[in-house]
């Protein structure tokens, strides 16, 4: 396994990059404002991804999921080369998202995250997942089974037509399912699940509040509101342009009962750090053609990140 890192020029962001020889991997460590203080990591569950969702860099195109053993390497990296001792973080959240969709590697997931559990009892396991139709039973046993695991579902849209075309594959839960799914999660744990909500100027409206309203009960849901973090600029442009719109759309939701919290990455990084941007991924596959095949969910025309030069 090779490792590379890239710093943010702020130095509240490190990306690192896994070549396993035949796949590879992104994570993300960020610090809030120390390691200490708060630590959060994102890490990769699949090289490359089937769902091809159409703002990520890793929607282009599917190598291989991980291993439990590749997912739980990738924080234990982390750690070990910031020099982080764990038993020293006040507060940390260990969340599978940088890339692939976790729920379609359960079996690597699921070993993951019992392997972390038993090092870092004390850290918050975050499953982020775009809501493929799988057996959701066993995502409740296993975050039963887990007391530190949560749950959030990448929604994004207030209706199901605008999220197809931003989240093209086919095999997923409707709105109404997520919301569903949720309940029955929140009943087995007695944990509130989230969902991630992606502000733009086409879908912060009064009318796309009340949509979630009557779709998502804040009886049993929490509300993630994020900076939206395209394959192609950095997060210093998205949240320049993108963060008031998060701030008034959060206000929206808080009118309506919800528990709202606003994903800000670090700050401003010029590393593609954010999550979905990718950039050293999206070389990877551009050089490994061989081992690269078209997501289930490419449908359209692909336009290429510029490459990154940090």
């Amino acid at each position: 396994m090779q490792v590379k890192r890239i710093d943010s020029s702020d130095e509240n962001v490190s990306k690192y990059v896994f070549d396993f020889g035949n796949a590879v991997a992104e994570a993300v460590l960020y610090k809030y404002p120390t390691y200490e203080d708060r630590t959060v990591i994102c890490c990769s569950t699949q090289s490359g991804c089937p769902v091809g969702c159409r703002f990520c860099g890793a929607g282009d195109a599917f190598v291989r999921s991980l291993t439990g053993d590749e997912i739980v390497a990738q924080v234990q990296h982390l750690f070990a080369d910031r020099g982080i001792d764990p038993e020293a973080v006040q507060r940390c959240q260990i969340m599978f998202m940088s890339m692939g969709e976790p729920l379609l590697n359960f079996g690597g997931l699921s070993d993951a995250i019992r392997k972390l559990h038993a090092l870092y009892p004390r850290f918050a396991l975050l499953i982020s997942t775009s809501a493929p139709d799988v057996d959701y039973e066993r995502v409740r046993d296993l975050s039963v089974e887990v007391p530190t695991v949560g749950l959030q579902f990448s929604v994004h849209e207030s209706t199901d037509e605008a999220r197809n075309a931003l989240i093209p594959f086919k095999a997923k839960l409707t709105l109404a399912q997520i919301a569903k799914e949720g309940e029955l999660w929140f009943r087995a744990t007695g944990r509130e699940p989230f969902f991630n909500y992606c502000a733009h100027d086409r879908n912060t409206s009064h009318e796309d509040a009340e949509r979630i309203y009557q779709i998502f009960n804040p009886m049993f849901w929490q509300a993630t509101i994020s900076v939206v973090c395209e394959r192609d600029e950095s997060v210093a442009a998205a949240n320049i342009r993108q963060r008031q719109l998060a701030t008034d759309f959060m206000e929206k939701l808080n009118a309506y009962g919800y528990p709202t919290r606003c994903f800000d990455p670090a700050g401003q990084d010029d590393i593609g750090g954010g999550c979905g941007q990718l950039w050293f991924v999206q070389e990877w596959m551009r050089n490994n053609p061989e081992l690269a095949r078209p997501s289930i969910g490419r449908s359209i025309p692909i336009v290429h990140a510029p490459r990154c030069t940090a």
